[in-house]
């Protein structure tokens, strides 16, 4: 396990605003339904989610590799234990140790089929349950799933896809002043990374402060009748499967308002969060590739956009 020294301060990322904000809106509500981080090679996907468990410390990051087991991931069960004292032992798996933590999965897409459906009951009930020649053994396990991968190297299940509350699409820097910055700070952090840490400690700080604060408005938001109405109208508009997305789509932009410092929902909250919540659950045509972009959904919301200012 990396000790903090060996973590790159989460206030130090430069650019990639929708994956860090899409990253700490998990943190104002951790119930949000995590995260998927689509994109190339080198864009600070591995990077930025070990450091927002840095960022919060009494989380932890439990990494699930893509070839586990399925025993190592759920738990294994002492059949003969059971058979001969009577009682049940439970050897805990990874999904035991991420119970209210952070469950990470690079390269997600590349997981096994048996995996993703343990993945899937967890994420669905909150519980993990072994089951093993008629012994079986549950345990709570919430965790804020963050999956990462390149799309190059293949697509997502539909179900585990629609299980993650926010998607974003991520690229390298194309600003030279940008790229010359991620170059210098890296560089810098390499060289001395304690001198490093300690030179943002400040803007962590107020991270930290900020997230707790927006936990506190959380409670305080109430969605009214207009945005519900507003919410439903988008899934319908985009034509999304059931309901998961309309609630997701409220929920994250009450966590954004609560993140910005208001009880009060905007526009600007809903809109945003459309752009992280629809477009990976939103139906493709035959043959048609990639996700929908932020442009393609501006144009397909049209009249709606307008609607919600009056509705906020």
């Amino acid at each position: 396990m990396e000790g903090k020294a060996d973590v790159y301060p989460f206030a130090a990322i430069v650019g990639q605003n929708l994956m860090r904000k899409g990253l700490l809106l998990n943190l104002v509500n951790r119930k949000l339904g995590g995260i998927l981080i689509r994109g190339e090679k080198g864009t600070a996907k591995s990077t930025a989610v070990r450091a927002i468990a840095d960022l919060m410390p009494e989380l932890s990051v439990v990494n699930l590799p893509v070839h586990a087991t399925e025993d190592r991931v759920v738990g294994t069960l002492d059949i003969e234990h059971a058979i001969r004292e009577g009682e049940k032992k439970f050897e805990p798996g990874l999904l035991a140790k991420a119970h209210g933590h952070i469950l990470y999965v690079d390269e997600i897409n590349l997981l096994d089929d048996a995996i993703v459906d343990a993945l899937l009951d967890a994420a669905a009930m909150g519980v993990n349950t072994v089951e093993r020649e008629g012994v079986s053994y549950s345990h709570p396990s919430r965790f804020i799933l963050i999956g990462t991968m390149n799309p190059e190297e293949g697509e997502l299940r539909p179900q585990l896809l629609d299980r993650f509350a926010l998607s974003v699409e991520v690229n390298g820097e194309r600003d030279v002043e940008s790229r010359m910055e991620v170059i210098r700070r890296r560089l810098a952090f390499e060289a001395d990374p304690d001198e490093f840490r300690r030179r943002y400690e400040p803007q962590q700080l107020e991270l930290r402060e900020r997230i707790e604060r927006a936990r506190q408005l959380l409670e305080q938001i109430k969605p009214s009748e207009e945005l519900l109405k507003w919410t439903a109208a988008v899934g319908i508009r985009l034509k999304v499967d059931g309901h998961r997305a309309d609630i997701m789509l409220m929920k994250t932009a009450m966590a954004m308002a609560a993140f910005q410092g208001r009880t009060q929902i905007v526009a600007d909250d809903m809109v945003e969060a459309a752009m992280m919540v629809m477009p990976h659950r939103m139906r493709k045509r035959p043959f048609e590739e990639g996700a929908y972009d932020h442009e393609t959904i501006r144009q397909l919301l049209g009249d709606l956009l307008s609607e919600v200012t009056h509705a906020s």
